[in-house]
Formats: C-alpha cells, structure tokens, sequence
C-alpha cells in the first residue's frame, strides 16, 4: 500500500515528506493505521547524525499511537480494530530477560531492530523498489506502520490518540522510573532533575506514590510551574548550589530519591550527591551525548546511595502501559497539559525546531482522526 512518511534520507539533513510503500504483515506481525505521533528527543537526537547509531535512509518515529488494520500469520493478542500504543521496548515475556522477572529490556528481536529491520531480518518499507529501514521498531512518521505483534500495547477504545501516544516513550518513560524501577516510596523525598517530558512524568509518577515531598529543579520557570501543577511541592532553578540546597533541607542527609531527567552528567552528578546517605537511590533516566562520562566520587557510594538506571523508566510495556493510560482515563494524570503543539506530518521539521527551541513540553503530529 502507498503512505505519505517523513524520511530521513541523510543524516544531519531535514526529514522528507513523500510517498513510500508499506508491504503487508507477515508472521507475528501487525499492520497500525497512524492516528497520532509525538515527536521525541530520540528523532532529533537521531536525525542529527549525533547518534553513533543512527542510519539513514530510515522513516523515523517511534511515539505512536494508531488502530490495528491487519495481521500477519500467527498473531493472537490483537485483532482489527484493537486501539493500540507502539512499543519500541518490545515484550516477548519468553526470552532470557522477559523471563527472569528482573528487568524489561527484552532481547528477542533487538539485534534485528538495532539494525533497522523486522525480525525476519528485512523491513516493509520500501521506496522504487528499494527498502528504507524502520527506525526502533516502529517508524510512526507516518499513515501506518507495520511492526511486531510483541511491540504493541493494545490500550482502552476510550483513550485519544494523541493522549495515548505519549505513553509510548516519554511519558511512560518517568512515571515507570518513579513507580516500577525505583519505586518511590510513600512519605519519601524526591527530587527530579530536569521538567521536560520525562521529568514531569517523573513527577507525577512520584506524586501517585504518596510521596510527602516532590522538588522540581529546572531552568526554566514555566516548566516549574508545569511541575507544580502536576504535584511537585516545591519548585528550584538549577544551578550549581543545588545540592547543598537539598542538603540543608534534608537534615544534611539527603533526598530519598532522586531522578535525572536532562542527559548532562553533571547533573546526574548531582543527582547522586542529592541522595540520601544510607538509603538514597539516584535513578538516571536521561540520555547523555556520545562519548559523556559519569564522575562519582566512590564515597557516595560507600556510604550507601545507590546509582541505577531506567529503559524506558523500568516499564513492562504490554503489561504495564495500558496500566498507565488506565490512570490517565481515571483522571489521575493530565496528559493534554503536556501537549503543547499539533502539527501535520509535514511540519514534522517544525517539530524538531520547536524542540531545539524548548518550546513547549511534547509536539503532537495529527494524522487522521
């Protein structure tokens, strides 16, 4: 079938809007139907040829939210017409990872997905009869995608596209972090470093845990007072004092949790200074740069903080998202206050300007209603 697709055809290069064609689904996997896209770091980060990773000609995507239209051979948890939200985390719950319990990064098909494609090793994508690769699994810039069946979260018929498809990644990415991999406890002080998309899921993660006391820090004031109103109790710019700040305020132990949201190691630095002595566990949820490097001073860690990291914030994403977006339908998190722009597939560009800017907190791109 022909689809209109953002592709990036070079790195470091704007992303083409244009006709491609999508194959059908084949063993194990799903055709989606594109209803609402946002437009994450991880693109941009991708996009700009930063990301060692990276590759290109691709159609990039990967917070999607769509209906499913057709499966392949084999597919039994999804059906036409299930309302689904795209998982670039998979889950298999058979290989070594999904069944030790321990962990959500499933390992059954991330060779194939590092690399672009499907996996039976090729991709659906396809331009003159040339195959274009699939970006995390997913490639959701565009009218419909076709992906793996154990990468897709089949979510409530109540839930709005464009709500629903930050629970892809970003969203999903820090409430997990505060409620599964951490998790924060009841009556705890947290502090979280950085009030973007991740950040403020952290937050209001933190907040549906009971925790007594949740400090935002950034640099930007309208982000604070985003915090805030998603429950944070007090709201700090960033700077250099901070954790003498968190400190004095702690009876000079330190915060129970903390969470880095912003990618710069110096932060996460902070971060791991900021938490408690004896129990604090600093969680890192940002992505740093190619080639950064993390300096802890061992003490910190002799004295009993522990430093851990979160995929996609610990998230179990066919189990635990439509968990999530559940939460969101009983009122418990404001996700439209996230959304700060709809664009059309063609001003996906835009997006990414808007991003580099810090305008806003998440650009959604409509694509059908």
């Amino acid at each position: 079938m022909k689809i209109r697709a953002a592709v990036l055809e070079q790195l470091a290069a704007p992303l083409v809007v244009q006709d491609v064609e999508l194959g059908e689904p084949r063993r194990g996997e799903v055709l989606v139907r594109v209803h609402a896209c946002g437009i994450c770091h991880t693109d941009m980060y991708s996009a700009s040829g930063a990301d060692p990773s990276g590759y290109a000609p691709c159609v990039l995507g990967h917070e999607g939210a769509g209906v499913v239209e057709a499966v392949g051979e084999g597919v039994g948890s999804l059906k036409p017409g299930d309302r689904v939200v795209t998982l670039f985390s998979p889950q298999c719950g058979e290989c070594v990872n999904c069944r030790s319990g321990k962990t959500n990064i499933c390992v059954a098909i991330r060779e194939q997905q590092n690399a672009g494609h499907l996996p039976d090793g090729t991709t659906r994508l396809s331009r003159d009869g040339a195959p274009l690769r699939h970006f995390m699994g997913c490639s959701t810039f565009a009218e419909a995608t076709v992906m793996p069946e154990i990468a897709l979260a089949k979510i409530s018929e109540e839930a709005p596209f464009e709500a629903a498809c930050l629970f892809a990644c970003g969203l999903s990415t820090g409430l997990g972090a505060a409620m599964f991999r951490a998790p924060v406890e009841a009556g705890a002080t947290v502090v979280v470093f950085g009030a973007g998309m991740v950040g403020l899921g952290a937050v209001v993660g933190a907040r549906l845990q009971r925790a007594a006391r949740v400090i935002a820090v950034d640099l930007s004031e309208r982000r604070l007072e985003l915090a805030r109103h998603h429950g944070a109790t007090d709201a700090w710019i960033a700077g250099p004092e901070i954790v003498e700040r968190v400190l004095e305020e702690t009876g000079g132990f330190g915060a129970d949790f903390t969470f880095e949201a912003t990618g710069n190691v110096a932060v996460m630095r902070q971060a791991v200074e900021a938490a408690r002595m004896g129990w604090g566990k600093a969680c890192m949820i940002g992505v740093a740069g190619k080639g950064d490097t993390l300096n802890m001073v061992p003490r910190y860690l002799i004295t009993g903080r522990q430093v851990l990291g979160a995929s996609f914030g610990g998230v179990k994403g066919r189990e635990q998202v439509p968990q999530l977006v559940d939460r969101y339908l009983a009122g418990d998190i404001d996700v439209n206050s996230f959304i700060s722009h709809r664009l059309t597939l063609e001003q996906v560009n835009d997006g990414f300007e808007l991003m580099h800017r810090q305008d806003g907190i998440r650009s959604v791109i409509q694509l059908s209603t």
